[in-house]
């Protein structure tokens, strides 16, 4: 009787933890990220984590629907929201081997110029980056690459 007790109880067990991983769905894991967006120093901050850190997190809501990348080289280049999302999540756990400063140029109550200085090195790369209050968030909305 014993017996038959414990192996009722090891099969509730099982259905009960089958019933609440299949509750969950397969998406449960892919939850997004909310990132604290409040501020333009908050959105550069993580710009900047996500730009030379890996950091994944939050990479869809901190640019804006009309993003644009343009990069400054011998033949000038220009990416849209989803090709830099797409860029930077592949980059996840990628930690850049260099010196970063941060310089703001212009801020106002809805947006803020920033420059983004790299310093590799044998190189270096400016990214001027513009942020811009979009709703309670703030959002990257452009950023200009150069290289020297």
């Amino acid at each position: 009787m014993r017996t038959l007790v414990k192996t009722f109880a090891a099969a509730a067990l099982i259905a009960v933890s089958t019933f609440a991983m299949a509750a969950k769905g397969p998406g449960a894991k892919a939850t997004k990220a909310n990132i604290n967006l409040s501020t333009a120093d908050f959105a550069l901050e993580h710009y900047v984590a996500v730009t030379t850190e890996g950091e994944s997190a939050g990479v869809e809501q901190l640019f804006a629907a009309d993003f644009n990348q343009k990069i400054q080289a011998s033949n000038a280049q220009s990416n849209s929201r989803s090709e830099v999302v797409k860029s930077l999540k592949r980059q996840k756990g990628e930690r850049l081997n260099c010196t970063v400063s941060t310089d703001i140029l212009e801020e106002s109550a809805d947006y803020m110029i920033a420059k983004v200085t790299l310093k590799f090195e044998t190189f270096t790369k400016t990214d001027l980056v513009t942020l811009e209050r979009v709703g309670n968030d703030w959002k990257v909305s452009k950023s200009i690459n150069s290289y020297k």
